[in-house]
């Protein structure tokens, strides 16, 4: 414990054990620390648990930012039947911008799809991270999807 109280790695563990108490569904949640900002990993039943997780996390942490790597596993096939192949992997599907000091989700949506417009798009593939539209902070990373 530092001269203050609790150190920031500290406080993000106390964080994932607090989440981790609330039986979410999710296994083996953890976070890895740089700096401030946190990498949530571990293994959700589905997509709103996954973002529940991050939420609450979030609401017991002041982050820089929060990236949310928690992934949810394929479904158990079906005797007989096969799967259906992938078309593309989600890292394929998107790229990663780092918010420097002036960037707006109207000017990445220039930048990144040739119409300001699309902002949403951006918006919308950061929900785990962004409130608001309008509120970006510099050094979140921003998942620009495809």
């Amino acid at each position: 414990m530092g001269l203050f109280g609790k150190s920031f790695a500290e406080k993000v563990q106390d964080a994932v054990a607090a989440v981790n108490g609330k039986n979410l569904g999710v296994k083996n949640l953890r976070a890895v620390v740089d700096g401030k900002v946190v990498t949530l990993e571990g293994e959700a039943p589905n997509l709103d648990v996954k973002g529940r997780v991050v939420r609450e996390f979030n609401a017991l942490v002041d982050t820089e930012n929060t990236i949310n790597k928690i992934r949810i596993p394929a479904p158990e096939p079906t005797a007989g039947v096969k799967p259906p192949m992938p078309v593309s992997s989600p890292v394929e599907a998107e790229q990663v911008h780092v918010v420097v000091a002036g960037d707006t989700l109207s000017a990445l949506a220039k930048k990144y799809y040739g119409k300001a417009g699309m902002y949403m798009k951006i918006f919308e593939a950061n929900r785990d991270i962004l409130n608001n539209p309008d509120l970006i902070k510099v050094g979140q990373k921003l998942r620009i999807p495809k």
